[in-house]
């Protein structure tokens, strides 16, 4: 289609009713689709190098990948110690509209907020313990609430954020 045709969609991203579907725009589309410039042709040496580091990379995701047993473990923590949090947030909402509704005790709106936006916060400190605390040793279950493994885990984690901040400078 060029941009002299008749049929050329509207600019403003909306797309006309007698307009094919497949050429509605999005309105963060670019106005014109820019063709790219034809690549030179690359030798047998540089692609079979490219094809030798996807696979390479593949195996190194592989290999850096959590395993399943240790994400459902982590999933699991991490429904548990964000659900119930987020639960009693939610939960605060309804149960304070009522006693507000209801005419049994005014509650100060700020002192429901504050205790909603506790418990949403513990839910998202939940997210992290849960993680953190789960064991990420494949054959080990780990404790109930997990303090040792999360002690351990953040040890690891600070010991990797400060073995990177120290690479860049060597």
């Amino acid at each position: 289609m060029s941009a002299k045709s008749s049929k050329e969609p509207k600019r403003d991203g909306k797309a006309s009713a007698n307009e094919p579907a497949s050429e509605k725009r999005l309105p963060f589309e670019p106005a014109q689709n820019r063709k790219k410039p034809p690549k030179k042709a690359a030798s047998t040496v540089t692609i079979n190098a490219k094809d030798d580091s996807s696979d390479a990379k593949s195996v190194a995701r592989k290999a850096a990948a959590i395993p399943e047993v240790i994400s459902r473990r982590m999933a699991r923590r991490m429904a548990f110690f964000c659900g119930i949090p987020t639960s009693l947030g939610m939960l605060t909402l309804v149960i304070s509209y009522i006693v507000i509704s209801q005419h049994w005790y005014k509650l100060p709106h700020v002192a429901v907020l504050l205790i909603n936006m506790g418990f949403f916060g513990l839910g998202v400190l939940g997210l992290s313990y849960g993680a953190l605390s789960a064991s990420w040793d494949e054959d080990r279950l780990g404790s109930w609430f997990g303090w040792q493994e999360f002690r351990t885990n953040f040890a690891r984690l600070t010991t990797s954020w400060r073995s990177t901040k120290e690479k860049p400078d060597s």
